[in-house]
């Protein structure tokens, strides 16, 4: 099983992990940070969340060849704050976020994420859940499939993709991952599907919208920043734009000091910053890494201290 953990010593490093800590690997995967962050705490504990129970089985048996302190919980990290309190833990030292899809999960062609394969249109990343990318490009009105593109796929030949997909589906239902390259290429000719390849934007645009992508992102962030103890750290990867523009606009938000108070001269506890930038602009990955991994090129990593 090959998956290359993107950032991963910068991230794991910005954690700044003490031997007892209590650790949370929001998004599990196969296991590379969490591998990295159990290496680090033979007196703490780690609780590592995934939906995908592929990943889940394959971790659990990694991590326990380095050590048996380490929980795996199967649930979506939107959820962290519940599922920790039902296990008594209401304060952590340390969070890292890796918002990419795992390769494996790209790989696995009959998973539908990619659109260099053919398969079912699925693009669930916790296969117990109910919609599917093949509801979405089938029920979806236009209006709403164009709002989707447009919004999570920046795509600006949305609407033109939207209309053939609704234009389509009145003699059949569209099944497949090639089916749907096809209709996308039809709507937006040759010269601008070479040039722009609006397949990659679309596919984004669909996986965000069946597994909710940034909605959770939005809600986890402010109760991930609550959880840290003081001096707490979070590392967080994204791998696109809109990602990295929540998490940037939610860490500007909690590292500055409140706009009703600024000015004044002794600041209220309650408005004072709840967190420090470790690092002011995004790291991105080095050149080696660019070498040894080309999925990695649009990866950002932004680390924050709870004060």
């Amino acid at each position: 099983m090959k998956h290359y953990s993107v950032l991963l010593s910068e991230s794991i490093e910005g954690l700044n992990i003490k031997q007892d800590g209590i650790y949370i690997d929001a998004t599990l995967g196969y296991g590379g940070h969490s591998s990295e962050i159990l290496k680090r705490i033979p007196k703490g504990h780690l609780y590592s969340f995934d939906q995908d129970k592929e990943a889940i089985e394959y971790s659990q048996e990694r991590l326990s060849k380095i050590g048996d302190n380490f929980t795996i919980i199967h649930s979506n990290f939107v959820n962290m704050v519940e599922e920790l309190s039902k296990l008594g833990i209401t304060k952590v030292d340390g969070i890292v976020f890796d918002l990419g899809l795992s390769s494996p999960q790209i790989d696995e062609k009959e998973r539908g994420f990619s659109f260099m394969s053919d398969a079912p249109l699925d693009m669930r990343m916790n296969k117990e859940e109910s919609t599917t990318a093949k509801d979405i490009v089938n029920d979806y009105s236009l209006e709403k499939l164009t709002e989707v593109f447009y919004s999570y796929g920046e795509e600006k030949m949305s609407r033109q993709i939207a209309k053939r997909i609704i234009d389509y589906r009145k003699d059949k239902r569209i099944e497949t991952t090639k089916e749907l390259v096809s209709i996308i290429s039809s709507a937006v000719g040759a010269k601008y599907f070479n040039n722009n390849h609006p397949e990659r934007n679309i596919f984004q645009a669909i996986r965000i919208e069946v597994n909710k992508e940034l909605e959770t992102l939005q809600t986890i962030l402010p109760k991930a920043i609550n959880l840290l103890n003081p001096k707490g750290r979070m590392s967080v990867i994204t791998f696109h734009s809109l990602e990295d523009r929540i998490v940037k606009k939610e860490f500007k938000k909690y590292s500055e000091v409140n706009e009703l108070v600024k000015g004044l001269p002794e600041i209220p506890d309650e408005y004072k910053p709840l967190i420090k930038l470790v690092n002011k602009k995004p790291i991105t990955p080095s050149d080696e890494e660019l070498r040894e991994n080309s999925r990695s090129k649009s990866a950002k990593l932004r680390i924050i201290e709870r004060m």
